[in-house]
Protein backbone atom coordinates (compact mmCIF):
# COMPACT_ATOMS: atom_id res chain seq x y z
CA UNK A 1 0.00 0.00 0.00
CA UNK A 2 1.48 3.38 -1.00
CA UNK A 3 -0.23 6.26 -0.75
CA UNK A 4 0.87 10.37 -0.32
CA UNK A 5 -1.23 13.13 1.30
CA UNK A 6 -3.01 15.10 -1.82
CA UNK A 7 -1.32 18.05 -0.74
CA UNK A 8 2.34 16.63 -0.97
CA UNK A 9 2.14 14.89 -4.33
CA UNK A 10 3.60 15.82 -7.08
CA UNK A 11 7.17 16.08 -5.78
CA UNK A 12 8.20 12.84 -5.89
CA UNK A 13 7.84 11.09 -2.81
CA UNK A 14 5.91 8.72 -4.43
CA UNK A 15 8.36 7.98 -7.15
CA UNK A 16 11.24 7.95 -4.52
CA UNK A 17 8.90 5.21 -2.10
CA UNK A 18 8.31 2.99 -5.48
CA UNK A 19 11.98 3.20 -6.42
CA UNK A 20 13.07 2.53 -2.97
CA UNK A 21 10.35 -0.93 -3.20
CA UNK A 22 11.66 -1.88 -6.45
CA UNK A 23 15.26 -1.70 -5.57
CA UNK A 24 14.67 -3.85 -2.30
CA UNK A 25 12.96 -6.51 -4.11
CA UNK A 26 15.39 -6.97 -7.01
CA UNK A 27 18.19 -7.47 -4.15
CA UNK A 28 15.79 -9.98 -2.51
CA UNK A 29 15.99 -11.44 -6.23
CA UNK A 30 12.30 -11.20 -7.06
CA UNK A 31 11.80 -10.95 -10.97
CA UNK A 32 8.39 -9.13 -10.99
CA UNK A 33 6.57 -6.31 -9.38
CA UNK A 34 2.98 -5.58 -10.03
CA UNK A 35 0.56 -3.18 -9.13
CA UNK A 36 -2.51 -2.20 -9.23
CA UNK A 37 -4.64 1.05 -8.59
CA UNK A 38 -7.98 2.57 -10.05
CA UNK A 39 -8.93 3.42 -13.36
CA UNK A 40 -10.99 6.50 -11.70
CA UNK A 41 -9.68 9.94 -11.91
CA UNK A 42 -8.37 10.01 -8.49
CA UNK A 43 -6.02 7.45 -8.75
CA UNK A 44 -4.35 9.65 -11.83
CA UNK A 45 -1.33 10.33 -9.64
CA UNK A 46 -0.49 6.64 -9.10
CA UNK A 47 -0.72 5.90 -12.30
CA UNK A 48 1.39 8.48 -13.36
CA UNK A 49 3.98 7.33 -10.56
CA UNK A 50 4.16 3.94 -11.34
CA UNK A 51 4.20 4.44 -15.30
CA UNK A 52 7.00 6.99 -14.71
CA UNK A 53 9.04 4.33 -12.66
CA UNK A 54 8.27 1.71 -15.85
CA UNK A 55 5.24 -0.19 -15.27
CA UNK A 56 2.75 -1.24 -17.94
CA UNK A 57 -0.50 -1.35 -18.16
CA UNK A 58 -1.90 -4.72 -19.15
CA UNK A 59 -5.38 -5.12 -20.17
CA UNK A 60 -7.25 -7.16 -17.68
CA UNK A 61 -10.56 -8.99 -17.36
CA UNK A 62 -11.95 -9.25 -13.91
CA UNK A 63 -15.42 -10.35 -13.24
CA UNK A 64 -17.47 -10.18 -10.08
CA UNK A 65 -21.08 -11.31 -9.35
CA UNK A 66 -23.34 -10.17 -6.44
CA UNK A 67 -24.73 -13.44 -4.38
Amino acid sequence: MLAVDPAAQGRGIGGALTAFALDWMHAAGMAVAMVETGGDPGHAPARRTYEGQGFQLVPIARYFRML
